[in-house]
């Protein structure tokens, strides 16, 4: 809603925003104008029209492109205000929200540092948030790092409720701290695809079966059916993962490209949309990690490539659809890269030395989390009033 006041233009002065009393709206003691409308006034405003419009048209396309970028993240983190208001008291579902985002963010940040592309983050009521990687971790170190990243610095963000409470006594805070303080900690069971059953995969997958085995007891305190459904699908995982035949997982990527057509080609070359032609490749990895598929069309002389979010044996790279060709001769086409996911065999081989650090801090970071839920607890400030 837009805060109207006095120097916005439509604007209508009242007696309660200042004008003294007998003032005709629009007017100035005594009856008379006390601005009259002449050019000059309608001059200045064809002029700030004219600026908001030419602003608009020059930056118009970046804040739209920035809407989009991150309306749709924002949206689902209102809706999700919402839903969660209409339990609690919406300044503790506005709270609860903020520590899910830092929670989220920590992952972001962490992703990042590894130089892995990734989404912003979107909320689902009632179930929490998610961030998509746009790349898979190379190894098991480097998914652990990313992993632990969101319980970090959601325990930081619950601390800060905490120290706010302390400082000010106010119980909000102190149960706000305590709702975070348990996100991060569930967070922490040794259960893929939760964060702590990715820490621990660095660690020693041997923990992995403490996971079977404690969920069952998770299920019965906190009777989450979510819970319920993340352990049956966790279990079945590790069935296929160490008992399982290893089937191959097929791998699809199709991407729009545009290229000059050569005049010099028949009109045949290029018709129907059917039009379908195996394209010769070049596979390989770039240093950052991100594996690409390079392809050549040498009758319109384009080279394009094909972005891989994980390892896989390439098939095939083909054209599946031609479109025709634009009055400026050019023509779009999708080209569809069809191939198998695999996992190296050293994906989990982690140096000793690390596997103890990041045993360590998860380790740590799970004890301290659960001594600040006891604290709290034992103040009887875990419910917000």
């Amino acid at each position: 809603m837009q805060d109207e006041r006095p120097d916005q233009p439509g604007y209508t002065p009242s007696a309660e925003a200042g004008t003294p009393p007998g003032t005709p709206p629009g007017g100035s003691p005594g009856g008379s104008s006390g601005a009259p409308d002449g050019p000059g006034k309608r001059g200045k405003g064809s002029w700030a029209w004219g600026a908001g419009l030419l602003f608009l048209l020059s930056k118009g396309k970046g804040l739209l492109l920035l809407l989009l970028k991150f309306g749709k993240p924002l949206l689902s983190m209102a809706v999700t205000v919402g839903a969660y208001a209409l339990i609690y008291p919406w300044t503790f579902a506005l709270g609860f929200v903020a520590l899910i985002f830092v929670h989220e963010m920590g992952h972001v940040i962490a992703a990042k540092r590894r130089g892995l592309p990734v989404s912003a983050p979107y909320f689902i009521p009632f179930l929490g948030a998610l961030i998509m990687l746009k790349r898979n971790p190379k190894d098991a170190e480097t998914e652990a790092a990313v992993a632990i990243g969101g319980p970090l610095l959601g325990a930081l963000g619950a601390l800060v409720c905490f120290l706010i409470g302390q400082q000010t006594g106010y119980e909000f805070w102190y149960a706000l701290a305590y709702v975070g303080f348990f996100l991060n900690l569930f967070n922490l069971l040794p259960v893929k695809p939760l964060d702590g059953g990715r820490i621990i995969g660095a660690v020693s997958r041997w923990l992995w079966v403490a996971g079977a085995v404690i969920g069952p007891f998770v299920i019965w305190m906190t009777h989450s059916i979510l819970f319920a459904l993340i352990w049956v699908w966790f279990l079945w995982q590790m069935y296929r993962q160490f008992f399982g035949k290893k089937k191959p997982h097929p791998v699809f990527v199709e991407g729009i490209y545009e290229a000059d057509v050569d005049p010099d080609l028949p009109d045949w070359y290029l018709s129907g949309q059917n039009h379908r032609r195996e394209l010769p490749f070049t596979a390989y990895c770039r240093m950052d990690g991100q594996h690409v598929a390079e392809f050549r069309w040498e009758p319109l002389s384009f080279r394009g490539e094909i972005t891989i979010s994980q390892p896989c044996t390439i098939k095939s790279v083909g054209i599946v659809e031609v479109g025709r060709p634009d009055e400026n001769g050019r023509v779009r086409f999708r080209v569809r890269l069809e191939g198998e996911a695999y996992q190296s065999d050293q994906y989990y081989d982690v140096p000793t030395r690390v596997r103890w650090r990041y045993g360590i801090m998860y380790g740590g970071l799970a004890l301290f989390l659960g001594c600040m839920m006891w604290f709290i607890h034992e103040i009887e400030l875990t419910t917000p009033r």
